[in-house]
């Protein structure tokens, strides 16, 4: 077999159409060396028994239990049958529920004493942990009972050694994937070793189709700390040369240098700034100033927490530029954002933003707003304004990034929260300079060293950590609203008693609740809804629910994406005059809205939100001298996954200790999101947390190794392992962040 081929065989050729089928649909495996790389998530170890105590809610588990009893139960006068069979490992109990049909084949196999695998969703049902319908594999076989061969060679293979779980799905189950992976396991010795020779020796690796062997079918743990340890290099390795490959491409464009004369823009805006920078303020922008000199783009990162005076940093390196000859554009996620940036910049720069107009300051600049919603005649007044070069600064959304748009010379792109950018803006936006400009992404989303390091490679890092002064702590609390509703009822009084000290409210829900609603029409089951779970709350109707009761007399406006902007804005003007008492919305107030006199939010169905998102919530309020008050609202069981994620917001203010929080929760995932790439995902073996190490180890080989060989001439083995790692698309994703 060609050394390449044997991991790119389809799999349908080795495992037939049906199961090859399922693997593609819902665990995205299409050939031998995806399936290959998708690896146990744990081991079971015959004889030890799963703690049944430590079940996960609402996931899909494998265990290894003892039958205690099993019944039979008739309901609906007889016409129905029920087995349920009681399951016990020692430490805990779990019921087992079968209906109608199948009925029949589990009681007869499933008998007091029988050990068996079992495989399905935990629920919970009459405060009882339980899987309903599972798949099972019995472990052992009654006495006096032949077994079919089928079965009792499941028996001999699962014996005596470590038994692998698989993720799984509902359509497959774990020793189905096994299976799958003994018929593709001999092609593991045509492996393509990425790892060049002198590293792998130097750092003691195992060879990889020995690896690949040992974490499919270990005999002893030893062999599976010897098979992780070497699969984790190679992901952390390959991905590292990525960004290393990425930054020294970098270096290697031309940019124009941009040196802000002095006695211009920059030095008449911080004459006047009425306070001084903070130490983190000044270093920050040193760092963003010393990159601007270089005749190579700048590639910056800035994050900092909500209110940690990033837009100050920002707008100076944009005067800079300015006072060098080019212009700067910022691109913000949403209209109302783009406006609200729009806004506190005219207002922070004064005379100087009115430069061309009567009473202007000389050396000021026009600063430009362009949206898609503009009236046509301002529109063609912004587009000829920044290609005359009339206007150095503008501020947008995505309206920027359309064809018609030219620049007289555009010197510096700033992208505000760029996990709300695909990866074709950043682009677009770029290539309107005529060379690259340089690039600075900000974003309130604290982000771990180590994802830092693995997400944002390709970018420089810089970090605001110290808060300006007048900004007031937040009180947060989970209320929940199923076990004690008589909560929910204080959140609301807590509401009203801010409102009447003369402040104001924002009610957060996941939901628009008008006909069009993402998750299909009204009534129908949002995607995640698995038969029980009630689709999320909605502004449309929490907004009406709180005028009529809790809230009656109060002024109550909604706020949601699919309104047209100028409801909007009008909306958002009124609740930051003063002139609305709670605002109901979704997360379209997630970044940016700055209205210092808001101070209490209650965030409903708050466990359908991410830890980072509802940090980022979190920050709308507390933002002026009264301090704040966050309601976690949410009806998850106390055990789940959910709330503990929500007492962990409730617990800390620290965004970065959050993010760690969010990652662990999201380690399943995969670091370079999905979601966001919508490629394969790449990390199998590598968790961002636990393995700083690993990933700081093998940025310095990768940028040693780049540095002698940036075209990777010398190993081909890494390029071919590159080239399927980051198939053009990922690549061109991770060039993004």
């Amino acid at each position: 077999m060609d050394r390449v081929s044997a991991f790119d065989e389809p799999l349908k050729k080795l495992l037939g159409g049906a199961t090859a089928k399922v693997m593609a649909d819902h665990l995205d495996l299409h050939t031998v060396g995806d399936l290959l790389h998708h690896y146990p998530r744990r081991y079971e170890e015959r004889g030890r028994l799963t703690a049944l105590t430590d079940l996960p809610l609402e996931e899909h588990v494998t265990v290894v239990a003892q039958v205690a009893e099993a019944r039979v139960l008739t309901f609906n006068n007889g016409r129905g049958r029920r087995l349920e069979v009681t399951l016990t490992d020692g430490s805990g109990r779990l019921q087992l529920v079968f209906f109608g049909h199948g009925v029949h084949k589990p009681h007869k196999e499933l008998l007091p004493g029988r050990r068996a695998m079992f495989a399905g969703k935990v629920s919970v049902f009459n405060r009882k942990m339980q899987l309903a319908h599972p798949t099972y594999q019995l472990l052992d076989t009654g006495p006096g009972e032949g077994s079919g061969d089928g079965d009792r060679e499941a028996v001999d293979a699962f014996a005596g050694r470590l038994l692998p779980i698989y993720p799984a799905c509902k359509q497959l189950d774990s020793w189905r994937i096994a299976k799958a992976v003994d018929t593709v396991l001999p092609s593991a010795q045509e492996a393509v070793d990425p790892l060049p020779a002198a590293l792998r020796e130097g750092r003691g690796f195992a060879p990889l189709p020995e690896a690949l062997l040992k974490v499919h079918r270990p005999q002893t743990k030893a062999d599976i700390a010897l098979a992780r340890d070497r699969l984790k290099w190679d992901e952390a390795f390959v991905l590292q040369v990525a960004l290393a490959r990425r930054r020294y491409a970098d270096t290697q464009l031309p940019a124009v240098a941009r040196r802000p004369a002095p006695g211009g823009l920059l030095d008449a805006f911080d004459a006047k700034l009425p306070f001084t920078l903070t130490d983190g303020q000044q270093k920050v922008s040193e760092e963003i100033f010393a990159d601007l000199a270089t005749e190579h783009p700048m590639h910056r990162l800035l994050q900092g927490e909500v209110g940690s005076g990033k837009t100050m940093v920002a707008l100076r390196a944009m005067l800079g530029v300015v006072d060098a000859g080019g212009q700067a554009a910022m691109l913000a996620p949403t209209e109302v954002l783009a406006q609200q940036h729009h806004r506190s910049i005219t207002e922070m720069m004064g005379e100087l933003a009115e430069g061309g107009m009567l009473g202007g300051f000389e050396q000021g600049t026009k600063v430009v707003l362009l949206t898609g919603s503009m009236g046509a005649a301002a529109r063609r007044q912004a587009l000829l304004d920044l290609v005359t070069g009339e206007a150095g600064i503008v501020i947008g959304t995505h309206a920027l990034i359309e064809d018609k748009v030219k620049f007289h010379d555009l010197g510096l792109v700033v992208v505000d929260e760029q996990h709300r950018f695909g990866v074709e803006q950043r682009d677009a936006l770029r290539s309107k300079g005529k060379q690259p400009p340089h690039l600075l992404v900000m974003t309130a989303t604290p982000i771990p060293r180590t994802v830092a390091m693995t997400v944002f490679g390709d970018l420089e890092t810089s970090v605001l950590d110290q808060l300006p002064a007048g900004r007031s702590p937040i009180a947060s609390h989970v209320v929940p609203a199923k076990d004690k509703p008589h909560f929910l009822t204080r959140a609301w009084e807590r509401v009203r008693e801010e409102v009447e000290n003369g402040h104001q409210a924002y009610v957060v829900c996941p939901r628009i609740g008008d006909d069009e609603d993402e998750p299909g029409g009204k009534g129908k089951k949002a995607p995640e809804d698995d038969g029980e779970k009630r689709p999320p709350l909605a502004v449309l109707e929490i907004a009406e629910q709180l005028s009529k009761g809790p809230l009656a007399g109060l002024r109550i406006e909604v706020l949601h994406g699919r309104m047209a902007p100028e409801d909007k804005d009008d909306v958002m003007r009124r609740f930051a005059a003063g002139e609305v008492d709670v605002l109901v919305a979704t997360t379209v107030i997630e970044v940016g809205v700055n209205v210092p006199n808001a101070t209490a939010m209650v965030i409903m169905d708050a466990d359908r939100f991410g830890v980072s998102q509802l940090h980022q919530l979190r920050g709308r309020v507390g933002r002026g001298s009264a301090p704040g008050l966050c309601l976690l609202v949410s009806e998850a069981h106390e055990a789940s996954p959910a709330r503990a994620r929500l007492s962990a917001v409730a617990a800390t203010l620290d965004g970065f200790e959050l993010s760690r929080i969010d990652l662990e929760q999201r380690r399943e995932g995969d670091v370079l999101g999905q979601a966001q790439s919508g490629v394969r995902s790449s990390l199998r073996m590598l968790t961002v947390i636990d393995d700083e190490e690993v990933i700081a180890a093998a940025r310095e080989e990768a940028v040693a190794i780049v540095a002698a060989d940036p075209g990777l001439e010398h190993l081909p083995e890494l390029r071919t392992a590159l080239d399927a790692l980051l198939d053009k698309e990922r690549e061109e994703y991770l060039d993004k962040g």
